[in-house]
């Protein structure tokens, strides 16, 4: 495999919110300006982004979870990856650091901390949905 087919592996990532809240994870190492970031990896071969979101967060924050849908896909500005985001619901679970070599903490955040974790602002769709979903339980 090439170093730039390596760089470009698709990452999928899950957005889960929960009593108000949206699940952010803060990684251990800085990509770009990215310390904190949804719960997320790379999309193995065979994997829908939804089924990749879905076991990324069993393996690195323990919850179980369902994919909705997708909100929308990019080229992350600050890492360069190609992104999917999808909105997942919590079955079970109380988030943890389950990967430690990645992950350093987990945060639940209500839509005005955002900006204090992610000053540069979330990816429109992603913004939109939790703008939506939070605003009912503000």
């Amino acid at each position: 495999m090439t170093e730039q087919s390596t760089k470009q592996q698709r990452i999928s990532t899950a957005i889960i919110i929960d009593d108000g809240r949206v699940l952010m994870i803060r990684r251990r190492e800085r990509e770009g300006k990215l310390l904190w970031a949804f719960p997320g990896g790379g999309i193995e071969a065979g994997e829908t982004p939804e089924q990749a979101a879905v076991r990324e967060t069993e393996e690195e924050v323990g919850l179980e979870v369902k994919a909705d849908r997708a909100l929308g896909e990019r080229v992350h500005p600050n890492t360069g990856r190609h992104m999917t985001y999808v909105a997942c619901e919590l079955i079970s679970g109380d988030a943890v650091v389950g990967d430690e070599e990645e992950i350093a903490e987990v945060a639940w955040l209500t839509l005005a901390e955002i900006p204090d974790y992610v000053p540069y602002g979330l990816f429109g769709p992603v913004q939109e949905h939790l703008d939506e979903v939070l605003a009912k339980t503000s």
